[in-house]
């Protein structure tokens, strides 16, 4: 059976999985939605109760029916790379390509509902804290004075976008920034603001949640570093990232929050601070691991080609309410 990544060309990421996928002699197709109508294709019949599908993609034709698993690593936007796309042409793509693979029995990393879900930052920070993991104080408001009144109660502030990246082509990251002792609130109404308590960290950690598998790295902050760089992607490596264990009861709230979240990835970003708490800072459901693997050796790509290749839920259980995101 086989492995369908949904993703575009060139992703590295992706390539680190095949890799692994190719030396078990597991079957792999690539698909970048975006190529529908140019250079892939799909069909699915609905005759006499049965369902048979197919997709076809760079020279490859696979039957729905063979699918073990559906990787949605970093697709494109369905019919983007079409002769003449449209918004209608994206929506009629995007409801026959998903529609026709939740019709069969492949596990889904992630199902696409749970990965939309769990993009959003407000609803990430309750589940967190309803799943015993440490939030720093936050607020995310459109209210002037509430921030200033925030601004109060926790004096060191750092401000970073509700959604993440910037849409722009190519997308642009926004940076978390500190927030100036004698910062004026007043555009907080023209747009929703997350201001969060920073954390003097001593540590930033990534941990990079395959199924019930937790691979956790740490990377200690330099001694000499500027308060001021507080987002690990743009500060100053201090040095490698390392492995680390994740704490029992830490490693139990990671759990719960997935099932919750219903997903069967996700790279976490915590900061440990002096006393060695890891605070929560999100999930992301698609995140990268390349970067860690590559400075630590865990073997995250060849952990989730493991997943992938594990069998396929029965059609039958699908269609009596079966949970694709369960490991």
């Amino acid at each position: 059976m086989t492995v369908l990544i949904l993703t575009t060309e060139e992703d590295v990421t992706a390539d680190m999985v095949v890799v692994h996928l190719n030396a078990g002699a597991v079957p792999v197709v690539r698909l970048d939605p975006a190529d529908l109508t140019e250079g892939a294709a799909l069909s699915g019949e609905y005759v006499h109760g049965a369902f048979r599908g197919h997709l076809s993609s760079g020279g490859r034709l696979v039957s729905l029916d063979g699918l073990r698993s559906v990787w949605v690593r970093r697709p494109g936007v369905p019919a983007a790379r079409a002769a003449r796309p449209s918004a209608w042409l994206t929506e009629e793509s995007a409801q026959a390509l998903y529609g026709m693979l939740r019709a069969t029995g492949a596990r889904w990393m992630n199902d696409p509902d749970a990965a939309h879900r769990a993009r959003h930052k407000p609803w990430q920070l309750r589940l967190a804290q309803s799943c015993g993991l440490p939030v720093p104080a936050t607020l995310i408001t459109t209210f002037p004075q509430a921030a200033r009144e925030f601004a109060e109660r926790y004096p060191d502030l750092v401000v970073k976008p509700v959604s993440g990246a910037h849409p722009q082509d190519p997308p642009r990251a926004v940076p978390t920034s500190r927030v100036a002792p004698d910062a004026d609130f007043s555009a907080v109404a023209y747009g929703p603001t997350l201001l969060q308590r920073r954390v003097a960290k001593r540590a930033d950690i990534r941990l990079t949640a395959v199924g019930e598998r937790l691979l956790a790295a740490r990377m200690p902050v330099a001694a000499d570093a500027d308060p001021d760089e507080v987002d690990v992607r743009f500060a100053r490596a201090a040095s490698p990232w390392e492995p680390v264990e994740v704490p029992p009861r830490l490693a139990e709230s990671v759990r719960a929050y997935l099932r919750g979240a219903q997903l069967a990835y996700g790279a976490f970003d915590f900061v440990e601070d002096a006393d060695g708490t890891w605070w929560f800072l999100e999930c992301n459901q698609s995140g990268q691991f390349g970067f860690v693997e590559v400075d630590t050796g865990q073997p995250i790509a060849r952990t989730i080609a493991e997943w992938l290749s594990r069998p396929a839920v029965p059609r039958q259980a699908r269609f009596r309410g079966a949970d694709s995101a369960v490991c």
